[in-house]
């Protein structure tokens, strides 16, 4: 196999959608780790129920309408402003520490991030990290009007790139997302920053299951679907080598 692109998952993957916790914390203190935990619990709900009842919003009303049902069902009141500013937080995302040296190390093939971000979320997020510096491609599924794991959504990939699925490497941390890419041809490198033992070792330590713990357990473990990533790394700094391994 020669990889001749490399694309990324930008929410979970090459952005902490977590980091998300130090503004809903300064908004609502005691609530910040449950309102992001429910919410990207919501955020993704949202986009496969709009897939399947074909009633498409793009990425931004997504996230807007799960953080409202988050701070209703949690009985949070606030107002436009701490709306508002919770919401920009998705804008200026952190990157994961080891991201920017992971891309720059393989600059030698394309670069490119497939997301179910809207457009200007997207390029708002990127330009803000510097990552537009190092990507070839910035591509959202918006065009498709569904979002991923939808096999149309992954075929924007070559429709942008011109790099066919055998070519391709798709890396993720979000295991739907690695079934799906996996599904359709995709050479999948899946980020299991979570393992199970670390999860069974969580669990022990807790007399009841935090918040974080049950996120960890329903959205960072490899799903029972019949598909397999084709490799197991723990995190982005593992990238160049494997990639390395597979020089034309």
């Amino acid at each position: 196999m020669t990889i001749k692109a490399v694309v990324f998952d930008a929410y979970g993957t090459l952005y902490d959608v977590q980091s998300v916790a130090a503004v809903t914390e300064e908004a609502f203190p005691g609530y910040g780790e449950m309102i992001t935990q429910v919410w990207r619990i919501k955020q993704l709900e949202y986009t496969w129920l709009r897939s399947l009842m074909r009633r498409y919003q793009d990425f931004s009303v997504i996230t807007a309408d799960s953080l409202a049902y988050t701070l209703r069902v949690l009985g949070l009141k606030h107002d436009a402003g701490v709306f508002e500013r919770i919401m920009e937080k998705y804008l200026h995302l952190d990157l994961y520490p080891d991201a920017a040296a992971a891309l720059a190390a393989m600059r030698g093939r394309k670069l490119a991030i497939l997301s179910n971000g809207s457009p200007g979320m997207l390029n708002a997020l990127v330009h803000n990290s510097g990552l537009d510096r190092v990507l070839d491609a910035t591509i959202s599924i918006d065009s498709r009007k569904i979002f991923k794991p939808a096999p149309d959504a992954y075929t924007l990939i070559e429709s942008v790139l011109r790099v066919p699925p055998a070519e391709v490497l798709f890396v993720s941390s979000n295991p739907w997302d690695a079934c799906g890419a996996k599904a359709f041809g995709l050479n999948v490198a899946w980020i299991e920053r979570v393992t199970p033992e670390a999860m069974a070792l969580a669990c022990v330590k807790n007399d009841s299951v935090a918040p974080l713990t049950m996120f960890k357990a329903i959205r960072t473990q490899m799903d029972e679907l019949g598909l397999e990533p084709d490799y197991r790394i723990h995190a982005l700094a593992e990238l160049p080598a494997l990639v390395a391994a597979h020089e034309s």
